[in-house]
């Protein structure tokens, strides 16, 4: 939902002349070009850039923007927004589905640099797109990589990104983490969040949105519509989440970024 696009001021003359929708096409489903660090480190953007046309969780849902002065007529460039709290790379707050819950300006910055962890499950939504990340998925996790550490954000890869450009696709059909696994995650973990790459941290046939209740119910808060999860470890990174602290916000945008 929210809007930094790191263009250029060349970028923004440009934008300015064409009202703005030209670069909305180009830009509005590209995730920015992750940074490389030297040596075994790296310094990871898992945000996509919002514009018109990123796909909404229901259809009309999406940002929509006007330019509102240019350098050439007033002196400098500025737009003008429409967006949802959630919509593009944004927070879930525990005041999304629980009454009474957290809202964005209550999550303490303690809370938004946190370790991470990776779940694969990208081979097994290619087959099963509306499958879910599972307690034997955590498990086969730790056996392999160890214990997931306390306070972390658990993160699910399921390689949804590749439909970002396509909408009707990425939202037709998505994968999510199952209740079971996040209250596991919640009981036997203590962990801060849960990430996924798709529009929802339920599964896309879901209804009653149970693993959404559950998180936001222990106080925890959810991260969608995150990019590049493919580029990280599976094990041994942190990341900042960059919250827009809207007053009272049941969640808003945020530029996620990871580094290990």
């Amino acid at each position: 939902m929210c809007t930094t696009h790191g263009s250029n001021a060349g970028t923004s003359r440009r934008a300015a002349l064409l009202g703005g929708a030209g670069l909305a096409a180009s830009l509005a489903l590209t995730a920015p070009t992750p940074a490389h660090a030297v040596g075994r480190g790296g310094l990871f953007d898992l945000t996509y850039a919002l514009g018109p046309g990123f796909p909404g969780f229901e259809p009309g849902e999406e940002a929509a923007r006007r330019t509102v002065t240019t350098i050439e007529k007033d002196g400098y460039f500025m737009q003008e927004w429409r967006v949802l709290e959630h919509i593009g790379t944004h927070v879930d707050a525990p005041a999304h589905f629980t009454a009474g819950g957290r809202t964005s300006t209550e999550l303490r910055p303690s809370e938004l640099v946190i370790p991470a962890v990776v779940i694969d499950i990208a081979g097994r939504a290619a087959r099963h797109p509306d499958t879910v990340v599972t307690v034997d998925d955590l498990r086969a996790f730790e056996r392999r990589y160890g214990e997931i550490p306390a306070g972390a954000a658990v993160l699910m890869y399921s390689g949804w990104g590749a439909k970002v450009g396509r909408p009707e696709e990425y939202r037709a059909h998505f994968p999510g983490f199952g209740v079971d696994a996040c209250e596991w995650l919640l009981r036997r973990r203590t962990i801060r969040a849960l990430g996924v790459d798709t529009l929802s941290l339920d599964p896309a046939p879901s209804t009653t949105f149970d693993t959404h209740v559950a998180l936001t119910g222990a106080d925890r808060y959810g991260i969608e519509n995150l990019a590049n999860l493919a580029h990280l470890p599976r094990t041994g990174a942190k990341i900042f989440v960059g919250l827009i602290p809207y007053e009272g916000g049941s969640g808003g945008q945020a530029r996620v970024l990871a580094t290990w």
